[in-house]
């Protein structure tokens, strides 16, 4: 039996190692039959595990309203009962779901029990919790305090571990399979819903889902792609509608070859020059935006730079870039986007929310 189990473990373990994505693991329905979660590609996801007799079962009204808000525009609740908190989820899966149903309304897919820490957990949240560690408890929160208090006295350094804590705990799950953050079940529901409101937005999630990309693969960006790119930056606002700014993009590989050392290797370049007297870098920059913004829903790769600029603008090497752009009288190389397919997928870095106050 001791060998059994030890087996399973390492099976488990190989299965977790070796996903590169969600999308990866299958899971049991409430009728036991296998169900790949790579059927919920393109949708936004937010998985929990639950409990019918937790003094947090209530949330079950929340993720319901939240279900009913949501599900028309790609996003789904993923249930996993589990008992291993408490014993708070006796019963089989039938009697969960009809309890749930009953109770709380619930429409969204509840999956069979499963086990989300120790020897039996299921790899998909050995996945999760490799993704999303344990972040802390809101101790100025009462209910914080009341859960850190009372795993702490089991554990004093339960919050070095990664382990699911509790019933409740949720992971958000963009469209494109990234694990984007974990819930702890004292969470306000309302940050919850305000996270999900920005994923299943397109014009939001595709704003929080820009990154600067620096690692590209070997493969240029197709010309409709890049004039669908051109076309959104330069319908960016700038002064009196003077669009005053010249747009180059470089698709010869061979000028490409004198410079991507300079320009992230990337595939392609997207130059864009302004007046010299600087009184136009704004709509500028606006057009940048504009067209960064764009090469992210597109499924490409970007990262601005000024480094570059004097090495391009006055190197010898760079000499035949730069006659290739032929910039108009007056106007100067403000800055250059790399552009092309990523080959990398870089975490968000954080943000500093007090950087904006609010005056009422």
């Amino acid at each position: 039996m001791k060998r059994t189990l030890l087996a399973l473990c390492a099976t488990f373990s190989v299965l977790a190692a070796s996903a590169q994505s969600i999308y990866d693991f299958n899971v049991k329905n409430d009728e036991g039959q296998d169900i790949s979660l790579a059927n919920y590609k393109g949708k936004v996801l937010l998985i929990v595990n639950t409990a019918t007799r937790c003094g947090f079962t209530p949330q079950y009204k929340e993720l319901e309203a939240l279900y009913e808000k949501f599900s028309s525009q790609g996003f789904e609740i993923l249930d996993f009962p589990c008992n291993q908190f408490g014993q708070q989820a006796p019963g089989t899966i039938q009697e969960i779901h009809q309890y749930c149903t009953a109770n709380f309304n619930v429409q969204f897919p509840q999956f069979d029990k499963i086990e989300v820490n120790g020897a039996n957990e299921h790899p998909l949240y050995t996945y999760l919790k490799a993704q999303k560690g344990f972040g802390g408890f809101d101790v100025n929160d009462q209910r914080g305090k009341m859960m850190d208090g009372m795993l702490r006295k089991q554990d004093a350094d339960y919050d070095k571990k990664s382990d699911i804590k509790w019933n409740f705990t949720k992971f958000l799950v963009s469209r494109d399979g990234r694990v984007l953050k974990r819930y702890e079940p004292t969470d306000n529901m309302a940050d919850v819903e305000a996270d999900i409101q920005l994923e299943v937005n397109p014009v939001l999630s595709n704003i929080m889902a820009r990154r600067s990309v620096r690692k590209y693969l070997d493969k240029p960006v197709e010309h409709e792609k890049l004039e669908t790119v051109a076309l959104a930056g330069i319908n960016a606002p700038s002064a009196m509608n003077r669009q005053n700014w010249a747009v180059r993009i470089i698709e010869d590989q061979n000028i490409m070859a004198d410079v991507k050392g300079m320009t992230r290797n990337a595939p392609n370049l997207i130059c864009v020059c302004a007046p010299v007297d600087g009184r136009f870098d704004l709509d500028a920059g606006l057009l940048g935006e504009n067209m960064m913004l764009t090469a992210q829903a597109l499924g490409l790769g970007t990262c601005i730079q000024t480094g570059p600029i004097r090495f391009l603008t006055t190197d010898e090497k760079a000499k035949a870039f730069r006659e290739s752009l032929d910039i108009p009288e007056g106007y100067k190389l403000l800055y250059v986007i790399s552009i092309g397919y990523p080959d990398e997928q870089p975490d968000a870095k954080p943000r500093d929310a007090s950087k904006v106050k609010y005056i009422k």
